[in-house]
């Protein structure tokens, strides 16, 4: 080994080959899995951390985990450092919702150690298919308690100085519904964090203790320095805005919530006072999913293209009052998080997207709008659970139409599960794949359409269950563009004779037999400027396209363009 001065090159060097350690441990984490949800959805992240347990370097699936590593790490630190039982060789496993988003969410966290010494953490977070509870696929709006959602393991060590304790993954096992599957990825985790160890070692061991331990406290900083740029650039003042979410899943009472943004020359901060309590249904999430919220839309707002790490949130400071559906507490009921966590962002979206109108869009499909099949499979037999997040329309921005078809910036990097994969997987037949011309979303811009996805039963029986926010609240519109449509979800019978029509926002195990279809439907997001403003060449190549009806076009836009 040779010993490098910290100079600002060799820094340069080390900082892109952490980031790019991040890269490699992504891939293999998706190379080696054995669940769609991961290899085909990429519903994960994985990153780096120093000692300290500050985030160097994130691979980023899914965004909604931007905080939760450094969360999670800072928790091993504290459990199990001060009795110095943080080993070489040591895994520790962890699905505790209330340090992150809900018990589907496993994470495995690996310490790194050079010359005996502890220098970092690899970690990863991914959503396992099955993790046990009330329900197939361990989410459902009907759970009041964490207790029906799944098996909860509290952050403890599932590999012990390379030795794998048994007896912790046979009770995994015993516990969830897919073991082979779930166990499987575990596995593929436990790959992804070894690769980041072994990269890191290496870099120790090329460029030594000095150089690195400079060239990650540089790293932080440039994110902190890169971040105050940006930062400056925002418009200074308060804003505030208010919102509705649908219901918990039980009832239909609406729950607001409400955000106040201090923007400064040195701080972002956010206040959530105000919020509703923290509610009988399952759409609570803890303080940790609060700032992973709150720090993807600053990211967003500020330079979205510098890698993310621990010192780009050093400006932002997040507030919220304990027991609000933003900071629940055990034993709330988790298991769709994602409805709330989503209205954290968009509050400060909403509240800031006509002061950055080249950075905000209008109100988008918001909702993960997360799906599960459950059924035997008609042809082997065993049992399947399909899961996965759906697409939907963005917002419509100042001088552009919303995006169609794209998924809720809580997703990320995320995509579909081939219908081909679905089809033989699942033993479904996907009858439609879509996008819809519902009305919503007319604007001078318009906003980006939704889908329709429609899935036919071909077994004996089957069961659906899902969260579909804002299906009472579209999407937002914006400088006078109107409301989105709503995401839902529809049940055509198969043996109904008329009338056979069921719609649902929040559906749990709702029964269906072979010739059965439900067709999904997400959102179209919201319109920006006032409908009759929009161009007479943008409405002819609207119709021309599908995206706008006729009857759409002479209700919302120009009767002359509706005749053409």
């Amino acid at each position: 080994m040779i010993e490098h001065k910290s100079d600002p090159f060799s820094q340069e060097i080390i900082k892109n080959a952490l980031v790019a350690i991040g890269d490699e441990m992504f891939e293999a984490m998706a190379r080696s899995s054995m669940s769609p949800i991961i290899y085909e959805v990429l519903d994960y992240s994985v990153g780096l951390t120093n000692k300290a347990g500050d985030l160097i370097a994130q691979g980023n699936g899914t965004t909604v985990f931007l905080g939760m590593i450094d969360a999670l790490v800072k928790q091993i630190i504290e459990k199990f450092g001060p009795s110095g039982s943080i080993k070489p060789g040591d895994v520790f496993i962890s699905n505790d919702p209330y340090f992150g988003t809900h018990l589907s969410d496993m994470a495995l966290a690996k310490p790194i150690f050079f010359e005996e010494a502890l220098v970092g953490f690899a970690v990863n977070k991914a959503h396992w298919i099955d993790v046990g509870g009330m329900t197939p696929g361990s989410f459902t709006p009907s759970s009041t308690e964490i207790y029906q959602e799944g098996l909860q393991i509290p952050t403890m060590k599932v590999i012990d100085e390379g030795v794998v304790l048994q007896p912790v993954l046979d009770l995994i096992a015993a516990n969830i519904r897919l073991p082979k599957e779930s166990l499987g990825d575990f596995w593929a985790g436990v790959a992804a964090n070894n690769v980041g160890a072994e990269r890191l070692v290496r870099l120790y061991e090329k460029y030594g203790v000095e150089a690195m331990n400079a060239a990650m406290s540089g790293l932080l900083d440039y994110g902190e320095e890169m971040i105050a740029a940006e930062l400056k650039k925002l418009p200074k003042g308060v804003y505030e805005a208010e919102d509705w979410i649908d219901d918990d899943g039980h009832g239909d009472k609406p729950l607001r919530v409400c955000a106040r943004i201090e923007v400064t020359e040195d701080r972002f901060r956010v206040d959530f006072t105000g919020s509703a309590p923290q509610a009988l249904g399952p759409i609570n999430h803890g303080r940790t999913a609060l700032v992973a919220a709150v720090r993807t839309i600053f990211k967003a707002l500020t330079n979205p293209q510098i890698p993310s790490n621990g010192g780009c949130f050093r400006a932002l400071e997040v507030i919220c009052p304990e027991k609000t559906v933003f900071t629940a507490e055990r034993p709330a009921p988790v298991s769709t998080y994602w409805e709330t966590m989503l209205y954290a962002e968009d509050l400060i979206w909403k509240a800031l997207a006509e002061h950055l109108p080249d950075r905000l869009t209008a109100g988008h499909v918001l909702s993960v709008c997360a799906f599960i099949l459950s059924a035997k499979h008609p042809e082997t037999q065993e049992d399947v659970i399909l899961v996965q997040p759906l697409v939907g329309g963005w917002g419509a921005m100042k001088e552009r139409d919303g995006l169609n078809g794209q998924f809720s910036v809580a997703d990320g990097e995320t995509y579909n599960i081939p219908v081909e994969i679905q089809e033989a997987r699942y033993g479904v037949r996907v009858k439609q794949y879509a996008l819809h011309n519902e009305d919503g979303g007319e604007g001078r811009q318009r906003g980006g359409k939704g889908v329709y996805l429609d899935y036919e039963v071909l077994c004996d029986e089957a069961h659906f269950s899902g969260s579909f926010g804002r299906c009472k609240f579209p999407p937002w519109g914006a400088a006078g563009g109107a409301k989105g449509s709503p995401n839902y979800v529809e049940l055509f019978r198969a043996d109904a004779a008329g009338g056979n029509r069921e719609v649902y926002g929040k559906p749990s195990q709702v029964r269906m037999k072979k010739g059965d279809i439900v067709r999904c439907v997400t959102a179209t997001g919201g319109g920006w400027g006032d409908p009759l403003e929009r161009s007479e060449e943008a409405l002819r190549d609207d119709l021309k396209n599908g995206y706008v009806t006729p009857a759409q076009a002479a209700r919302f836009y120009r009767q002359t363009a509706a005749a053409e």
